[in-house]
């Protein structure tokens, strides 16, 4: 159950203002590691969202062109584990600029530069974002499982021996008075393992999904009101200005991917319809801004 659907609030809705980034789910809900706090519950069995074709890609990528799409998204699961990802990627930057969201166990010196040799016949960038937990072996496979910590830290460093610069996106697992501590050990892991100056973005955890389990769910006071839409700055909500598609039509937002109001369409202008913020998760948005998005707040380059 979705507890803010028990709520007796009157939901503010958000409208699209415009179409500005576009998300592919290109792998579902399909991943090869299973995340103590994964708020869509991806694991190599979770097959409620497939994986995209080249062909669904294409037809979206069509489509965006018409409402001004500026930047586009890859995600999953496990976006690498679509083995036509990287010519999605190809096409995709011929639209526009591009990001991937991987764990980064899957990248493989081929693969790699693979990715340069797109990026460098391309006329826009590609960015990587590459997830870790933890700066240390035991901190991050607590959360992401054994193992996952060094092969990740590989894929790291192939990226950066290739002249990418992946944005390290780490989910908030502890307390606001070890900020600093934490975020120093980050810097000094990534730097020791020849990051030079690495870009890391604190992302806060979104209480769905395992994270339930792992540390709590939302408390009932934690939803968004009209009132508190009054005079704020709606660009800061990511359904404000994108949507995800996925292999059975587009939805909100990657955060609300399962709810079972998200899906808004089989099609990105069916989708560009207005949604209504009846779920909690809307609530970290609020705090925190479009965490989803690359450059909002919680990114340090240091």
């Amino acid at each position: 159950m979705y507890p803010s659907e028990t709520h007796t609030t009157d939901y503010p809705a958000v409208e699209l203002k415009a179409l500005d980034q576009l998300w592919f789910q290109v792998s579902g809900t399909r991943c090869n590691i299973a995340c103590e706090h994964c708020f869509i519950s991806c694991s190599p069995a979770n097959d409620s969202f497939g994986f995209m074709s080249f062909e669904q890609v294409k037809r979206y990528l069509e489509e965006s062109v018409d409402l001004g799409v500026k930047e586009y998204y890859f995600t999953g699961g496990e976006p690498f584990m679509n083995r036509d990802l990287p010519a999605m990627l190809a096409l995709t930057l011929s639209y526009g600029p591009a990001t991937v969201l991987t764990n980064g166990m899957l990248l493989k010196e081929h693969r790699v530069r693979r990715l340069a040799e797109i990026e460098r016949d391309s006329l826009y960038s590609l960015e990587i974002r590459l997830s870790l937990d933890g700066y240390t072996r035991e901190m991050n496979d607590a959360i992401r499982g054994d193992g996952v910590f060094e092969r990740a830290m590989e894929g790291m460093e192939t990226l950066v021996e290739y002249d990418f610069l992946p944005i390290i996106t780490v989910t908030k697992t502890w307390d606001d008075s070890e900020d600093q501590r934490v975020l120093d050990g980050f810097v000094e892991t990534l730097k020791a393992r020849g990051y030079r100056r690495p870009r890391i973005k604190i992302l806060p955890s979104i209480k769905r999904g395992k994270e339930i389990a792992r540390s709590r769910g939302y408390d009932r006071y934690e939803y968004v009101t009209k009132d508190m839409l009054t005079g704020f700055d709606r660009d800061q909500l990511i359904c404000h200005s994108a949507r995800v598609a996925t292999d059975r039509g587009v939805a909100v937002c990657p955060i609300l991917l399962d709810a079972p109001d998200a899906m808004l369409g089989t099609s990105l202008r069916e989708a560009s319809r207005s949604y209504t913020l009846r779920h909690q998760a809307c609530y970290t948005c609020y705090l925190y801004g479009a965490i989803c998005s690359n450059f909002a707040s919680g990114e340090e380059d240091v």
